[in-house]
């Protein structure tokens, strides 16, 4: 299966028709570059990501 970013969040989710973190339904498989997130309180990227929950993110995303 070939991974896929939620166009929401930008969380990374291989088999999926919702996004287990924001519950979005509109994913790209056109994303370059990815961070894993495991305690985003302590991030400070996560944070300015805007990111909240543990996980792997891209970083850019296209269409």
């Amino acid at each position: 299966m070939k991974e896929k970013a939620c166009m929401t969040c930008r969380m990374v989710v291989e088999d999926a028709k919702q996004c287990p973190n924001c519950n979005g339904t509109q994913f790209t498989t056109f994303w370059r570059g990815y961070i894993v997130i495991l305690n985003a309180s302590e991030s400070a990227l996560a944070q300015r990501m805007g990111i909240k929950a543990p996980g792997k993110y891209a970083f850019r995303l296209s269409r």
